[in-house]
């Protein structure tokens, strides 16, 4: 069976409930809470191995904050099972569970964080669904030239093949 390639994906945080510096600091955490389909659906294709750019959202400026590495793939959000959580969701069963979520380990932080509306100015990254109009997704696929481009962008450590 041939080997699955790394696939590269953007997901997003608000920093004041969990940053770059905060994974950073943990060394790995699970990305819990995701209550869109399409994004969970996403993070269900993620497999271990597989890339991030961590993208602060809902502040000032919002941007690419750092690269974050699939270190878990997908399992049951336990959340959703949480009466007391702020994600529980009363629909979900434990024997067929609406959502999931994945762990992820910390890779770098970028020494500035790169901004939307550079990432929005850069011609390289046209098509880039983060900079599109509306691109509220808080998971979403990264093609590899504008992942290799917000990298080289951030002047960062983090290559890929």
């Amino acid at each position: 069976m041939p080997k699955r390639a790394m696939q590269l994906w953007l997901m997003k945080s608000e920093p004041d409930v969990y940053s770059i510096d905060d994974l950073e600091r943990d060394g790995s955490e699970c990305w819990e809470g995701v209550r869109n389909y399409q994004a969970r659906n996403f993070m269900r294709e993620m497999a271990e191995g597989d890339l991030a750019i961590f993208y602060h959202s809902n502040t000032k400026p919002p941007g690419a904050a750092g690269v974050c590495r699939i270190c878990r793939k997908a399992y049951p959000d336990p959340t959703q099972f949480d009466r007391k959580s702020q994600y529980y969701d009363p629909k979900s069963k434990k024997e067929d569970p609406r959502w999931s979520m994945v762990d992820v380990e910390f890779v770098e932080k970028f020494a500035a964080p790169i901004s939307l509306q550079a990432l929005k100015d850069a011609p390289a990254l046209e098509g880039m669904r983060v900079t599109q109009k509306g691109s509220r997704l808080s998971v979403q696929p990264v093609d590899k030239a504008h992942f290799k481009r917000v990298l080289k962008m951030a002047g960062a450590k983090t290559k890929l093949r």
